[in-house]
């Protein structure tokens, strides 16, 4: 399973942009025979860096990964009919480099090692500091 779908791509770059990129034949559609195996490459890609840090596939996907997914798999369409333009080489190097940070552990997903949303407690702990001025220094205010 791939962990973003045409909806998600349609969603991150419009329909027209998508269809743009898919459609070899210019049929006018989104082209799923070209998608789905870019979604697929790019899923591959991003399990390649989480491997040793999350149990795979994941079962409830981040959108953070989803986003990424669409990234990868935007880039790897380019080529052919497809130009590869700055933007997306540069979203292309940006997920990359986000999947090494998540693979060494500075950027979390908010998941157990097993693929799960981690526990929150679902309270804030606050706690005072000291106080900066002397007490009673401000009651002429």
């Amino acid at each position: 399973m791939a962990y973003a779908s045409t909806q998600d791509m349609v969603a991150r770059f419009g329909l027209r942009e998508v269809i743009a990129i898919t459609d070899r034949e210019h049929a006018g559609d989104v082209d799923e025979t070209v998608l789905v195996p870019a979604l697929a490459e790019a899923t591959a890609e991003i399990e390649g860096h989480l491997a040793a840090r999350y149990a795979l596939p994941l079962v409830d996907v981040p959108l953070l990964v989803t986003g990424i997914c669409c990234d990868i798999a935007r880039y790897r369409l380019s080529g052919a009919d497809v130009l590869e333009t700055d933007p997306t080489r540069n979203r292309y190097r940006d997920a990359v480099r986000m999947l090494e940070l998540i693979g060494a552990g500075k950027v979390s997903l908010g998941l157990t090692p097993a693929g799960q949303p981690a526990p929150t407690s679902g309270t804030v702990r606050i706690q005072p500091g000291e106080r900066s001025y002397p007490a009673g220094s401000l009651k002429d205010w």
